[in-house]
């Protein structure tokens, strides 16, 4: 159990049998009534995103998330297999828990495994990750001065979008979050 004050960004809540992660909460006192937390959850198994609000000082309840480090290992076409780095056990996490995760996962990187009870809930990698960039179409002479962006594919078969001065076989750091393109990687 937990208060409302204690609430932050990622904590995963047990609301009605149902577990939700916290993505943002504001505290608000206004200048008359009580104060209340205004709060945006996630349902960390539908993905679903709701807002609600919890009146201050509220005791709600927490659910236990078991947060470890794992190397993932391969996908076997059906599911991805990732190991623990310090028993070595490995585990097979179906693809809806992997989600948009697996459009930057390569092979022996490292992902956080958040589960509750021994089942996995969803993973987490790092903010930003180097991929190689498989293909993209070469950009015209003169483009380099607007500014536009092309598509590009990278190693892991992700779409996103890049300036069009990247070509092919460069390697670029992108957003995890939202698959935006951070810049290249000298190397």
């Amino acid at each position: 159990m937990a208060s409302t004050n204690d609430l932050k960004n990622g904590l995963v809540l047990n609301l009605e049998g149902q577990l939700w992660s916290v993505v943002e909460f504001q505290h608000v006192k206004p200048g008359k009534g009580p104060a209340f937390v205004r709060t945006k959850l996630k349902h960390v198994l539908t993905g679903k995103v709701v807002d609600k609000t919890f009146n201050a000082g509220v005791k709600v309840d927490t659910a236990t998330v078991d947060r470890r480090d794992m190397t993932y290992l391969y996908n076997d076409g059906s599911e991805y297999v990732f190991m623990d780095t310090d028993t070595y056990e490995q585990i097979s996490i179906d693809p809806k828990v992997v989600g948009d995760a697996a459009k930057y996962m390569l092979e022996n990187s490292t992902a956080t495994v958040n589960s509750h009870e021994g089942t996995p809930l969803f993973i987490e990698l790092p903010t930003s990750v180097e991929l190689v960039i498989e293909h993209t179409d070469p950009g015209l002479q003169g483009d380099r001065s607007t500014g536009g962006t092309k598509p590009a594919r990278l190693e892991t078969g992700a779409e996103i979008q890049v300036p069009l001065f990247v070509s092919t076989g460069e390697k670029v750091k992108v957003d995890t979050r939202d698959g935006r393109y951070l810049g290249r990687v000298s190397g």
